[in-house]
């Protein structure tokens, strides 16, 4: 069977091949090559299922850098299985979705480029155990959707959600890769399932908090948690297939993975489950409460996005006080809240996947997305308003759809985790529930507000781009797909419990697994209890806001645009690139003599300035060799001629002087018997001599500055100042010998690497790799000098809209 480091390279080796087939086959479509990635992968995974579901777990291990401890090593187990059939599944969707969606005339292959490395990424992030190669992919993540938002960048407002995407992201990130350094030094190890076993003994070190905090902000930034959610509306710029795919199914749910692959480091301690279920609240309801305010029905839907994942965090939050108690039947009861987690993980994915593709139908085929603008499309578009009316009332929590059972056990959760008398919790417990439930009658509002909004009312022709009309059947396979699954989850959800939930539940809680069963069954009537009254009061409450929804939105205006954290971030930002610019035009004065001057102040400083204050200026010169009557000679020539050139009237003549420089150093390196330098030294010299006079043949006339007197003195004393340190360090070096010398070690070059002349041993044997990425760097120069010459702007980069 295909082992999941394969799975996870294939995406990426498929990537590389895309634009070739394109090219090859350009009369085929060549999103059905790219189909073929995810299908078969998601295929093969499934394989896995009921082994997986036996508790078994697979490992694989390719060794990377040992010394170090990090190792691609990969495994499958309950939570990956999970994420990695989304990944796959959702992606074999939106594969298809996209070939119906996009047209023949876009950059085809660039897209699905883009998205077989975003796949890849994703595959590596929810795979990977090492926390470096995890880190690794979860930037890649993070540059591969920055690609995929940016897709149709001559619009202006992609480039800025890309961008903004990306900044917040990759910050996070950065902080998430300190965390991991942190823990792998109280752990010492870099790999996850290690960490897991051996952290129960290191919880009271001093750098156990902070990585904590800072493994959860980049969780936080990633999942689009309050007040990091900002990135995530307006990387709906993208196309709609991206949407479905990025926002849906996989990136903004790898923080969600990664605060449920670290539950069991951190769960239990007080921090993480006020945190995480805290913020996931708070995210819950301000997504759902601006999610109502919004007329774009694809923003709509971002801030609906935030709110559920707001929902699914907080549940992984409250879920993890289980890890307090050893296991009991108690405890038992309190993971019913990661149990729910991850079965609205499943059930979001499909539901919200569905109402994208809805939403980009309605765009296609009307040429808006603006609220203000639709209705009436019920009639026009009967199995687009069924998709819409499956993922909407699912989303709202009611039945016969998949998303009442896991809202259910949502509210059950709350009420089960308030009444907790530890971490707080018995004054501070009963807002949990009420929070869940207000923040879930917005998200029955903004779900009606899809339906009937969009569907029903009149039909106003004269406000549409485009004459209304329905979509194509290659375009509805997708959404009907996931409708499916919305029904059939609901009506047989045991079998996602039993086979991908309950082994999930083992990985994210071992200690409380191997003690007990930790297995939980889904009920679609559990009776008359409080969680049901919560349903039917978010039912009656949400239906009354609906309808006088006009009567009481004119609270949104107690929260200006200007007071918003979007419009924080793109203060700072303009700060920041004013405050830039500014810095970057006092020192940038276009005046290279500037720019040394800035380069020999810092050297004199930081060296010379260094080396005082420490002492470490010492030498003695007694031991010596005494310097000749020749050497002597040669190093008055070079005085004389450096001196000499200040003066020079001409660039020839100063060309020929500094000539004369390069020179001397050649004989000197003949004297002291290095003959291969003596050699390199003449070619390079003559090379820039030729150069230098070709070059300045073409300039004109040179005309000697009449600097004033004091910028002359200043420039002679940095002068005679960096001799001196050039001078002292040299000496010191020389005299201050604190470890034997390394020459002795490749004085065997001839026995150690077949090589008489130790100079090419050391560069072509020793240091293999150092000269091989020197000459890398020459090629990438060569080839970055080549495209600017040869590569002509296309029609689209001419013409483009800053819309």
């Amino acid at each position: 069977m295909l082992t999941v480091n394969i799975a996870i390279i294939i995406p990426f080796l498929a990537a590389i091949f895309i634009p070739f087939i394109n090219k090859k086959y350009p009369n085929i479509h060549i999103g059905w090559f790219a189909l073929f990635v995810p299908a078969t992968l998601f295929v093969t995974l499934a394989r896995y299922i009921p082994t997986i579901a036996g508790g078994k777990t697979y490992v694989y291990t390719i060794n990377w850098i040992p010394s170090y401890g990090i190792n691609f090593t990969t495994y499958l187990d309950g939570l990956s299985m999970i994420f990695a059939l989304l990944i796959t599944g959702i992606g074999s969707l939106v594969v298809i979705y996209s070939i119906y969606y996009l047209s023949s005339k876009e950059s085809l292959s660039h897209f699905y480029v883009y998205l077989l490395l975003f796949m890849g990424a994703m595959l590596g992030v929810v795979f990977s155990d090492n926390i470096m190669v995890l880190y690794v992919f979860w930037e890649l993540t993070s540059i591969s959707s920055f690609l995929l938002i940016a897709f149709w960048y001559h619009r202006k407002k992609s480039r800025q959600g890309a961008k903004k995407s990306l900044l917040i992201t990759i910050s996070g990130g950065f902080g998430m890769l300190i965390g991991f350094i942190m823990l792998s030094g109280i752990a010492d190890t870099l790999s996850i399932r290690e960490i897991v076993l051996t952290i129960g003994d290191n919880t009271d070190h001093p750098l156990f908090l902070p990585a904590m905090l800072l493994i959860l902000l980049g969780a936080f930034t990633k999942s689009a948690q309050f007040p990091f959610h900002i990135w995530l509306p307006d990387a709906m710029e993208a196309p709609t297939p991206v949407s479905a795919y990025l926002h849906s199914a996989t990136m903004v749910k790898a923080g969600i993975y990664l605060v449920a692959r670290f539950t069991p480091v951190f769960g239990g301690e007080q921090t993480w489950f006020w945190l995480v279920s805290g913020v996931g609240l708070l995210t819950l309801f301000w997504g759902s409460f601006n999610a109502i305010r919004q007329t774009d029905l694809k923003a709509l839907l971002a801030y609906s996005t935030v709110s559920q994942l707001g929902m699914i965090m907080s549940m992984f939050g409250m879920g993890s006080a289980a890890l307090h108690f050893g296991y009991s039947t108690e405890s038992v009861v309190y993971t019913q809240a990661t149990f729910a987690a991850l079965f609205h993980l499943i059930n979001h994915s499909t539901f919200k996947g569905a109402l994208f593709m809805v939403v980009g139908i309605v765009d296609h085929e009307v040429g808006t997305r603006d609220l203000r603008r639709l209705g009436g499309l019920i009639t026009i578009m009967p199995a687009t308003f069924t998709i819409a009316l499956i993922g909407s009332f699912s989303m709202a929590g009611l039945p016969p759809f998949n998303g009442f059972l896991s809202k259910e056990m949502f509210f059950t959760a709350a009420l089960n985790i308030s009444q907790l008398d530890i971490f707080a919790l018995d004054t501070w417990g009963t807002l949990l529930p009420v929070i869940a439930w207000i923040g879930s009658v917005f998200t029955f509002v903004y779900s009606m507000i899809i339906v009937f909004q969009t569907f029903f009312g009149p039909y106003q022709k004269e406000k549409l781009d485009l004459p209304a009309h329905g979509a194509s059947r290659g375009m509805l396979v997708s959404p009907i797909i996931l409708a499916v699954f919305v029904v059939g989850i609901f009506f047989f959800p045991n079998l996602v419990g039993k086979y991908l939930i309950n082994p999930a539940m083992t990985t994210i809680f071992p200690r409380l697994a191997v003690e007990g069963d930790l297995g939980q069954t889904i009920t679609i009537w559990h009776g008359f209890q409080p969680e049901l009254y919560m349903t039917i009061g978010v039912i009656a409450v949400g239906t009354f806001l609906y309808i006088f929804r006009n009567y009481w939105k004119g609270i949104y205006s107690l929260f200006p645009e200007k007071w918003t954290f979007n419009e924080l971030y793109y203060f700072s930002l303009t700060q920041l690139e004013d405050g830039s610019a500014a810095v970057t035009k006092s020192y940038m004065t276009g005046f290279l003599r500037d720019y040394l001057l800035y380069i020999y102040l810092f050297f004199i400083v930081a060296i010379g300035g260094i080396l005082f204050y420490t002492g470490a200026f010492s030498f003695d010169l007694t031991g010596d060799e005494p310097v000749t009557m020749f050497e002597w000679s040669i190093i008055i020539v070079m005085i004389i001629a450096g001196i000499t050139i200040l003066f020079a009237k001409s660039r020839l003549t100063a060309v020929l002087l500094n000539g004369v420089l390069g020179y001397s150093i050649a004989v000197l390196f003949v004297i002291f018997r290095a003959p291969d330098l003596a050699l390199t030294q003449i070619i390079v010299e003559t090379v820039t001599t030729v150069l230098f006079l070709v070059c300045y043949y073409y300039m004109p006339e040179w005309k000697k500055e009449n600097k004033p007197t004091r910028t002359k003195r200043i420039n002679l004393i940095i002068s005679i100042a960096v001799g001196i340190v050039f001078v002292l360090v040299a000496l010191s070096v020389q005299s201050g010998k604190l470890f034997e010398s390394i020459s002795g070690y490749f004085e065997n070059a001839y026995e150690l690497a077949g090589g008489k002349n130790i100079v090419n041993a050391i560069l072509g044997d020793f240091r293999a790799f150092d000269t091989m990425l020197e000459v890398v760097v020459l090629l990438i120069a060569g080839i970055g000098v080549y495209t600017l010459i040869k590569l002509k702007a296309g029609k689209e980069d001419e013409n483009i809209e800053d819309q």
